[in-house]
């Protein structure tokens, strides 16, 4: 799976608030991605966030 920066990712399991759709902020070995409707901010490593992931909404490179 390919994810750059600004990409959205749709998780199978809700955020406590209720949505499933976060923004990728960082990429590594380490991600951070923060919650479309509640703004708060995770540190994940890369294995594990692959295995939450149902889907991914690219962004068009001339948006960003």
């Amino acid at each position: 799976m390919k994810m750059s920066v600004g990409d959205y990712l749709i998780l199978k399991k809700p955020h406590a608030c209720g949505s499933y759709k976060w923004q990728v902020k960082r990429t590594g070995v380490e991600y951070i991605i923060k919650c479309d409707k509640c703004g708060r901010e995770l540190l994940i490593f890369k294995q594990e966030l692959l295995k939450k992931i149902k889907s991914i909404e690219n962004t068009p490179k001339n948006e960003q």
